[in-house]
């Protein structure tokens, strides 16, 4: 039994109270953003943790829906979360395409892509397309292919400028140092096949 089948009591889960339906809130596993509201009937549930993709039941079809069927725009599954009264779900997904929305946004709630610093889990996506470009065409990939030690050193001199925006310079100044300094720190982490989420993991646990 996989991982994501044995997460979850199906069982447990009310249906009734929606009549069968219960929602499922579909949130971008790295950037946290919201990406859809969608409603699930049992067998859809039960769908979606057999084959780790998002399937849902279409209200307007009458009938289980699985997104990207038709597109290839898959929702492949990190994990379902019941709430607290057990008639809701999270499904918390990595989307195969950049847009979730059938109108071609990255959210079916408005325009906006990966608030806040869910933008930073976006750009640790763009850097890993980016790093297998053609070097000719990429900056990300002409540092790729320099290596680890250069990509350091970049980090350094970027941590050394945004420091000296820091004690000297105006705001502006200081927000276009660090975001170049940011940039080149996640294309650091690409370089040694680690994520984001292994240094917000340390962070996490230093809370403690």
């Amino acid at each position: 039994m996989s991982d994501l089948k044995s997460s979850v009591d199906v069982s447990a889960i009310d249906f009734g109270k929606g009549n069968g339906l219960i929602p499922a809130v579909v949130q971008d596993a790295d950037t946290l953003q919201v990406l859809t509201l969608a409603y699930m009937d049992k067998a859809a549930l039960e769908e979606t943790l057999e084959s780790g993709q998002a399937t849902f039941f279409s209200r307007s079809r009458g009938g289980r829906w699985r997104k990207g069927e038709t597109s290839g725009d898959f929702l492949n599954v990190v994990s379902v979360t019941p709430d607290c009264d057990a008639d809701a779900v999270v499904v918390k997904v990595r989307p195969v395409a950049q847009n979730a929305c059938h109108l071609n946004r990255t959210s079916c709630f408005g325009d906006e892509v990966a608030p806040g610093v869910g933008q930073l889990a976006r750009l640790e996506r763009i850097i890993a397309v980016r790093a297998a470009a053609d070097p000719e065409e990429s900056w990300t990939a002409r540092l790729m292919q320099k290596g680890v030690k250069r990509i350091a050193q970049k980090v350094g001199e970027e941590g050394v400028e945004t420091a000296l925006a820091a004690t000297a310079g105006p705001d502006e100044e200081v927000a276009n140092e660090a975001a170049d300094l940011i940039y080149h720190l996640l294309v650091l982490l690409h370089a040694r096949q680690m994520k984001l989420e292994d240094v917000v993991q340390v962070l996490r646990a230093r809370e403690k």
